[in-house]
């Protein structure tokens, strides 16, 4: 039997080359399209001053959304019959999603996020044992950036099944932290002196004023509690120069560095 190859090359092969080329073509000048879509859905959005978090959340599911239908789409160029396909995919899905419910349950913990909105772009959260501001409240996962520059993706239903600290809702923070004393030092100069070393500080607030008290006493003496409050996004900031203010405190006034004191009596 003699092969023909000439008929074989324009019967099947240039036939199927036609169409890798069109698949091709379809899936750059579709992912194009798409990336223009989910633009401009964001840029209307924009336009009615739809809130970040909705905003990023509506683009990534049209985005996603057309890529399935692109996906479909090529598929039909190559022949594959897409009504079977889909009841094929449709018979998978309830396997996958079975397999997958962590996955579903991100999605809908997702949608939960964005319309209950307990945080929104741009807020310093805690959440999922991570604490960060907020990129993106994404389909399947929160996007966030640490304090120290590190990106960090948390399943949605991780944040939404846990306690959530948003720490830009209100309009001030309380920075905490101690001052320990020595017993001969007056714990009334000592306070007096902080507060006019803290209230120096730039970013404390007035209102509410700084407050310092005396927290508890201990083996080396008082233990004072000194309390500024500032800003969020001044919260480093302030935290750090209190303690700067705490050192210089101590050395102008010439206080004595606190030391345990323990006292040994014979007995007879």
């Amino acid at each position: 039997m003699v092969i023909d190859i000439s008929q074989l090359v324009n019967t099947y092969l240039v036939p199927l080359g036609w169409k890798l080329i069109g698949v091709i073509a379809l899936w750059i000048v579709g992912g194009w399209v798409i990336n223009l879509a989910g633009k401009a859905v964001s840029a209307a959005l924009n336009r009615r001053k739809t809130d970040a978090t909705l905003t990023k959340y509506a683009e990534g599911g049209v985005v996603v959304g057309l890529r399935i239908l692109l996906v479909v789409a090529i598929l039909g160029m190559l022949g594959i019959e897409t009504t079977s396909f889909a009841a094929l995919l449709a018979a998978a899905g309830i396997a996958i999603g079975a397999a997958w419910a962590g996955l579903l349950a991100n999605f809908a913990a997702g949608v939960f996020l964005v319309f209950l909105r307990p945080f929104k772009v741009g807020e310093m959260i805690s959440a999922g044992g991570v604490t960060g501001t907020v990129v993106e409240v994404g389909l399947f996962a929160t996007t966030l950036d640490t304090a120290d520059n590190i990106r960090v993706f948390v399943g949605n239903n991780t944040i939404f099944s846990g306690n959530i600290q948003n720490y830009s809702t209100n309009p001030f923070r309380r920075v905490d932290l101690t001052a320990q004393i020595a017993h001969d030092v007056n714990p009334s100069d000592a306070i007096q002196r902080l507060l006019e070393k803290v209230n120096t500080i730039p970013n404390v607030l007035t209102k509410p004023a700084a407050e310092v008290h005396i927290l508890t006493f201990n083996e080396r003496g008082a233990l004072l509690a000194v309390q500024p409050n500032c800003h969020n996004d001044h919260y480093w900031q302030v935290y750090f120069d209190t303690n700067k203010a705490i050192v210089e405190v101590g050395a102008e006034a010439g206080y004595k560095v606190p030391e345990q004191r323990v006292a040994v009596r014979n007995i007879q």
